[in-house]
């Protein structure tokens, strides 16, 4: 699957900047982040197990372990970890127990809508639902995309 990059300032905000946080040493904040990025992913119940999380808060680099039942959602976990402000890059390491051919990705830009990538990747703005699953449950509605996400385009 390889290294995945992302837009470091975008994305949900799982740990923030506080002055208490600055003044804490570098590698306990990178373990409480890498839970925090832990505790998102088991939050939308993707099926994975033994899910271990290491971040490096100087690259924005995260490293993920564990296994996952399927591609879609090894692919998933990464969408988790890169889809947070201050990752900037994602090795997934994960074993996949049901292996399948991988997803292509779209980075989102201003104007982008989930029928326009449909068309752009499909052919058909109506195949919009496609890639909404395909990004459920980190995308709750088909009008919240935002300008550096990235998303999981499934094969058709």
């Amino acid at each position: 699957m390889g290294l995945f990059s992302f837009i470091k300032e975008a994305g949900e905000k799982l740990f923030g900047g506080s002055s208490a946080q600055a003044a804490a040493a570098p590698e306990d904040l990178n373990a409480k982040a890498g839970s925090a990025i832990e505790t998102y992913i088991g939050a939308q119940n993707l099926g994975v197990s033994d899910v271990k999380v290491k971040f490096d808060g100087t690259s924005g680099a995260v490293t993920v372990t564990g296994v996952a039942p399927t591609q879609a959602a090894k692919e998933k976990v990464t969408l988790c970890c890169g889809n947070v402000a201050s990752v900037q890059s994602v090795d997934n390491q994960m074993s996949v127990t049901n292996p399948e051919p991988e997803a292509q990705y779209h980075d989102v830009v201003r104007g982008d809508t989930l029928s326009a990538i449909a068309k752009k990747y499909y052919g058909d703005a109506n195949k919009y639902p496609v890639i909404f699953e395909a990004n459920k449950p980190m995308l709750t509605s088909p009008d919240k995309i935002y300008p550096g996400q990235k998303l999981r385009i499934p094969a058709q």
